[in-house]
């Protein structure tokens, strides 16, 4: 059902977070400036699945600024800030999302969404396009496409497309290099401690923490972990990754290695069972485990479970599995996205850059969305180029230029030393 607004003060109180996140959003602003007097998505509908925060809350403003119809859901149930969504139901955007929903209440929101037939569906995780395939059709013959915010998204409309089972063009905006190397990179690796310190508030330096997958987030969160004065292990399938990590400082071995020593874990891999019973059994009396990839199924709680005696909560977003074995181990948020469920998500400053990709891919779609073959594009470089120019004079940097000179000798082969 929508989100029904009966009480003003929260209304208030996200409306204050949201101009709070817009002050570190200056490239949103400009593109919203922009699309005010333009108005390049007028005549769309789009609909949104997207964790609902202050920073989505500011991206769907510039959306609707911009001449769209936007309808919002949450990309998971335990990332909702319902303030947020107090604050866009009463500036007139309907959101279908509550903090804590269970799975039945999550997809009936997924579906109102698309019962306003949007022409342009956001993901962040690929559920509305997932659910457009397997339940809804019928509203492919009119979507001009897709945009995917997150690697986990991307990896499963590749596959789609792989299989010559896409029915529209997807953009992947996580694929743009102004979000992956920024929004996953530093995005993740400071909200993702933020939700595990604040979850639960344990000294970090002199521990022992065990990073599952060295991406783009992987690579953040150990950078993170390091800085806090920890003992960094990296765990991959990669040879070229796992080389990467060596060579970056950190020690590198198989989980089931790592499970013997960590004092911390958290996986943020895109796949499934990433940290097993097998695993969970080997971890020291006290082990916290935390996932940062989109979907709680890194985590094989089924698997820990079974070997449990007892599973109780302790605090807000700490359950402590009592093991067969008679040690202890602590799962953060539910094996949710621990940096959304225990804590804010990413930053405004570097959100600012990933939801900049997500406007101009909107806008994108609504010029060209026709012409393009039922596929996944890249953000097109010259959009990419242009947030990282935004970026830079909303930061008050300035750079160097090319000369002729140099232009002519990077573009010449017959230009001599």
């Amino acid at each position: 059902m929508k989100y029904d607004v009966k009480d003003m003060r929260l209304a208030a109180e996200g409306k204050r977070r949201m101009e709070w996140a817009g002050r570190e959003m200056p490239v949103l602003e400009l593109i919203r400036k922009r699309f005010s007097k333009s108005k390049p998505l007028k005549g769309t509908t789009i609909g949104a699945c997207l964790h609902v925060t202050s920073e989505t809350a500011n991206l769907m403003v510039t959306l609707k600024a911009g001449g769209a119809k936007v309808s919002l859901c949450a990309s998971n149930p335990l990332s909702t800030q319902d303030d947020i969504a107090a604050a866009l139901v009463k500036q007139g955007i309907p959101v279908f999302a509550i903090n804590g929903e269970n799975n039945s209440t999550y997809y009936k929101h997924i579906n109102a969404v698309l019962d306003t037939r949007p022409n342009i569906t956001m993901d962040d995780g690929a559920d509305l396009v997932s659910t457009v395939h397997k339940k809804r059709r019928d509203l492919a013959d009119t979507m001009l496409g897709s945009t995917e915010e997150t690697t986990t998204g991307v990896i499963r409309l590749k596959a789609m497309a792989a299989d010559n089972v896409l029915l529209f063009p997807v953009v992947a905006v996580n694929d743009a290099l102004t979000k992956h190397l920024f929004d996953n990179r530093y995005g993740t690796g400071q909200s993702t401690m933020d939700g595990i310190l604040r979850a639960t508030n344990r000294l970090v330096a002199g521990s022992v923490f065990v990073v599952g997958g060295y991406g783009w987030c992987g690579r953040g969160l150990a950078m993170r972990a390091k800085g806090l004065g920890a003992k960094v292990v990296v765990c991959e399938v990669d040879p070229i990754r796992a080389l990467e990590a060596h060579m970056d400082g950190f020690r590198v071995m198989p989980m089931a290695q790592a499970a013997k020593i960590g004092d911390f874990f958290c996986t943020l891999t895109g796949d499934k069972h990433v940290i097993r019973s097998e695993h969970f059994s080997k971890m020291k009396d006290g082990a916290i485990v935390a996932n940062s990839g989109h979907f709680d199924v890194e985590l094989d709680l089924v698997g820990l479970r079974k070997i449990s005696k007892s599973v109780k909560q302790v605090k807000p977003f700490v359950e402590e599995y009592h093991m067969k074995n008679g040690r202890k181990v602590f799962v953060l948020a539910s094996g949710r996205l621990v940096n959304l469920a225990a804590a804010e998500g990413h930053p405004s400053g570097v959100m600012d850059m990933s939801f900049a990709g997500q406007s101009l891919a909107a806008e994108f779609l609504a010029k060209s969305g026709r012409k393009l073959e039922k596929k996944v594009y890249s953000l097109p470089e010259k959009l990419d180029v242009q947030i990282a120019t935004l970026k830079l004079r909303g930061e008050g940097i300035s750079i160097d230029k090319l000369t002729a000179e140099q232009k002519e000798y990077l573009s010449s082969w017959k230009v001599g030393t």
